[in-house]
């Protein structure tokens, strides 16, 4: 099996698909890995440390694309790279494809077989190799709101934690799975004001339970919301239906309700973003102001720790990674029902109903 690592060209993208303990793996597994040259970097691995892990390294993109059997990625195939797909490849990657159509048409018209890390799935129906990501972004996107609540940054002056005397910032975060979570921890250990808000009771009750009445749990309706997001300092949407759209809970009206200069960071971005004024942003250009507001929506918002995020994303894809050079790809896919979950395209299909039911497609 030849394995394909091109250097990651979205805006700003710093983290790279394997380090050189995977690559050293995989040929110690019969694999051949090309990989493009200075694709590890940004992440802190050099080219030198790669071929000492056994990598072939070459400097033209289109020819690790022309010959690899599964191409390993971080981010999905951007428009520049269409044409380097080779029909009946593997892409093993971050699809998101139902916020992007046009990709969902390009794999289908090659029939690869598209395996999302979002949608692979561990025996606890839990989503292993989105969990370090979501981890990241959550974490990140108190600290990048604490930035933009900044005067110098356009934003309303306040500090998170406050100082005695004076209120504290109040954080809400809207969804409380694992990305929610994180930043629901960076905003309390700052010493912000705290809620969060869900559908799923069990979880506000494992959060207040965690945080002992620190910060405050409230089940996810319109009246509270509304009440919510109005009072915000920093408003994180951090909602998820994997592998689906997110749904718009945060409406334009009670954005235009927020004190100027307030911040949203919208985890959800990837997926389409939950908050109905938000738009994607780059690393490049990260902000725009609506209603008053600044909003923050980079999709890759992890590769600002393209290291950290690198590490935690190939410890979890490594076991996944290891059994297709082992097994095969179909056989692997076989063989653990949870990387069958993974594959989103196959033979000119979609197969993953999420994905098809968001398109408008049949699976």
């Amino acid at each position: 099996m030849i394995i394909g690592v091109p250097k990651e060209i979205k805006i700003g993208e710093t983290r790279v698909s394997m380090t050189p303990s995977l690559c050293r793996r995989c040929v110690a597994l019969g694999a051949k890995v090309l990989l493009e040259k200075s694709a590890g970097l940004t992440a802190g691995f050099t080219d030198a440390e790669y071929r000492a892990a056994g990598a072939t390294l070459v400097a033209d993109a289109a020819r690790v694309w022309r010959a690899a059997d599964l191409i390993l990625k971080v981010k999905e195939p951007l428009p520049a790279e269409y044409g380097r797909i080779r029909t009946g490849q593997a892409i093993f990657t971050y699809l998101h494809l139902a916020a992007g159509p046009e990709l969902a048409r390009v794999l289908l018209e090659k029939k690869v077989l598209g395996i999302a890390y979002e949608t692979v799935e561990a025996t606890d129906g839990s989503f292993p190799l989105l969990k370090p990501m979501s981890q990241i972004a959550g974490r990140l996107s108190i600290q990048i709101g604490a930035y933009f609540l900044q005067s110098q940054h356009g934003g309303s002056g306040v500090l998170l934690g406050g100082i005695p005397g004076t209120m504290p910032g109040h954080v809400v975060v809207v969804g409380a799975g694992n990305s929610g979570a994180h930043a629901v921890q960076m905003a309390a250990g700052m010493g912000a004001r705290v809620t969060v808000l869900d559908l799923d009771m069990r979880k506000l009750e494992a959060l207040d339970m965690e945080y002992r009445g620190r910060i405050v749990t409230l089940m996810s309706n319109p009246a509270n919301l509304e009440h919510e997001v109005a009072d915000a300092d920093l408003l994180i949407g951090a909602v998820l239906i994997p592998a689906a759209r997110a749904p718009t809970v945060v409406t334009r009206e009670m954005v235009s309700r927020m004190r100027p200069g307030s911040v949203i960071v919208d985890i959800a971005i990837d997926q389409g973003g939950c908050i109905e004024s938000i738009r994607p942003t780059s690393h490049r250009d990260p902000v725009y102001e609506k209603h008053g507001v600044i909003h923050y929506a980079v999709p890759n918002m992890p590769a600002l720790v393209g290291r950290t995020s690198t590490l935690g994303l190939t410890q979890a894809t490594e076991p996944y990674v290891a059994l297709i050079v082992r097994r095969g790809i179909e056989a692997a896919i076989a063989e653990l029902p949870g990387l069958a979950r993974g594959v989103n395209t196959e033979d000119g299909r979609i197969v993953y109903p999420a994905v098809a039911k968001a398109l408008g497609f049949s699976s």
